[in-house]
């Protein structure tokens, strides 16, 4: 799914000899508020295959973003494309080896995401807050073309080509800004998400009966307690 911000974004840093008779894979492409596919199958790709772990409307196959490499086979895209996706991936770390392995040499990788200020949205779940540094860091096995952050809400988008001579960068050392513990992490425990989806539905149960000032003061309070 996409906000305008991310639609203006993926027409402006895609191109029509990027998509044109190659093999383009979505990843998250479940329409929910919007979604480039229709821009870019205009563009005449050889193939355009919408994945998402859940079936709905621009899913062609359902697919997890942990299994891509392996049901799909290592470089076997021109383009992969995942939008407001990483900040629901709790093992991001396998998300992104899996959108870098899919990717031929030479492909472009198109990928937007949250960064912190951004709220708590689970659909079903929300993990992690990713910000220009850290997609620097995440990225630097690959050619950073853009990087741009999101001029409607908090958030980061990229584009970045995969070398002919590609070695993965591990990522085991880098720790995240995670919406459930309010603090940077390499990993939230089960119990740390369990917790923060309850708060968040008890909070929206108490926005019809209180007052927003209220409710932003508990939203401090419970921000800088962490989880």
């Amino acid at each position: 799914m996409c906000n305008a911000a991310c639609l203006r974004f993926g027409r402006r840093a895609l191109t029509p000899d990027d998509v044109a008779g190659r093999d383009v894979i979505e990843v998250g492409s479940r329409n929910v508020n919007g979604s480039l596919r229709g821009d870019l199958e205009r563009w005449g790709p050889g193939r355009y295959l919408g994945v998402d772990m859940v079936a709905g409307p621009g899913v062609d196959e359902v697919c997890d973003i942990g299994d891509l490499e392996a049901r799909y086979g290592a470089g076997r895209f021109d383009v992969v494309v995942s939008t407001e996706v990483l900040e629901h991936v709790r093992d991001w770390r396998g998300g992104i080896s899996n959108l870098k392995r899919i990717l031929k040499p030479g492909g472009v990788l198109l990928v937007t995401t949250r960064s912190n200020g951004f709220p708590y949205h689970g659909y079903p779940y929300d993990f992690w807050r990713y910000e220009a540094d850290d997609i620097r860091t995440i990225f630097s096995d690959c050619s950073i073309e853009a990087l741009e952050p999101d001029t409607v809400s908090p958030g980061i988008f990229v584009r970045a080509r995969k070398p002919a001579a590609f070695t993965e960068r591990p990522l085991d050392d880098i720790a995240l800004y995670s919406i459930v513990t309010h603090r940077r992490c390499l990993d939230v425990t089960d119990a740390q998400v369990y917790r923060r989806r309850i708060r968040h539905r008890v909070r929206r149960l108490l926005a019809h009966i209180l007052p927003a000032a209220v409710l932003a003061n508990i939203d401090r309070v419970v921000t800088r307690e962490g989880a």
